[in-house]
């Protein structure tokens, strides 16, 4: 697969993309601890009927990290700038997974760029605030009530405490696997990322939007696809049997398939 790849510089930051076909644009946002590479695949299928733009999100892939902690409006703006640079005038397509579902609903609510797109496809969409387990309560306020001594410390002192704390085992239970995995601006995105819930704009997009999903996605499961759909005036819901949450690569052939049908239509 040789995409091209390339350079352009936000807020200091140098972000990665690769392109490669002809045709109407069709931005391509990868999820959460991922990167554009794995969707390549997925790409060059359709690369005989779209240009495709895959970007690395900062933080991710080859893209530098933000200088500061980023939050769902941050990526929002960063990928307007991009279209704004790389594609000229043209209305634009997009197909986004997990993360980059935050993403696009965010950027289809907006009026400065709503109206240059048309066609979205969402898989593995993350983005409404999840039903939540008691297990969930009681590990978020075991995890306030653990910090809650060190938030009078002056703040120099506070921050080693918290770093200190961070490293426990006890902690270390407490947290997700994706924000253990993080440090420093990362760790500070993810939190305010994550925690940006997108219902209340569901009401106000009317794209058409096609949501594909793996039928045994446990990320993003169907609770939330269903919920979308809902939710969305000009969406459809298709579910690929025998995928998870990278239905793209579990599934290639088939979600290709849909794929180029919807962006055909």
């Amino acid at each position: 697969m040789n995409f091209n790849i390339g350079t352009f510089n936000y807020r200091n930051r140098n972000i990665t993309y690769y392109t490669k076909g002809a045709g109407k644009p069709l931005i391509i946002l990868h999820g959460w601890g991922s990167e554009s590479k794995v969707m390549m695949p997925l790409a060059e299928s359709l690369t005989d009927l779209r240009e495709c733009h895959l970007i690395d999100f900062p933080g991710f892939g080859q893209s530098d990290e933000p200088e500061e902690p980023w939050g769902i409006e941050d990526y929002a703006e960063m990928v307007i700038a991009y279209i704004d640079q790389k594609t000229g005038e043209a209305n634009v397509d997009f197909l986004v997974h997990s993360f980059g579902c935050r993403v696009i609903l965010l950027l289809c609510s907006e009026n400065g760029i709503s109206d240059r797109i048309d066609k979205v496809l969402i898989t593995g969409g993350a983005g409404l605030k999840p039903r939540r387990s008691l297990n969930f309560y009681l590990r978020k306020y075991t995890a306030k009530t653990l910090k809650l001594p060190f938030m009078i410390l002056p703040e120099s002192s506070r921050e080693k405490g918290l770093n200190k704390l961070r490293k426990t085992s006890l902690w270390k239970k407490l947290g997700s696997s994706d924000y253990q995995k993080l440090t420093g601006v990362m760790r500070e995105t993810f939190v305010k990322s994550v925690t940006r819930y997108m219902d209340d704009l569901l009401p106000d997009i009317d794209h058409e939007i096609l949501l594909l999903w793996g039928e045994n996605d446990d990320a993003t499961p169907m609770d939330q696809a269903k919920r979308l759909e809902k939710g969305l005036k000009n969406s459809a819901l298709v579910t690929i049997e025998g995928a998870g949450h990278y239905a793209f690569l579990d599934q290639r052939a088939r979600f290709t398939a849909i794929a180029k049908a919807f962006f055909e239509g």
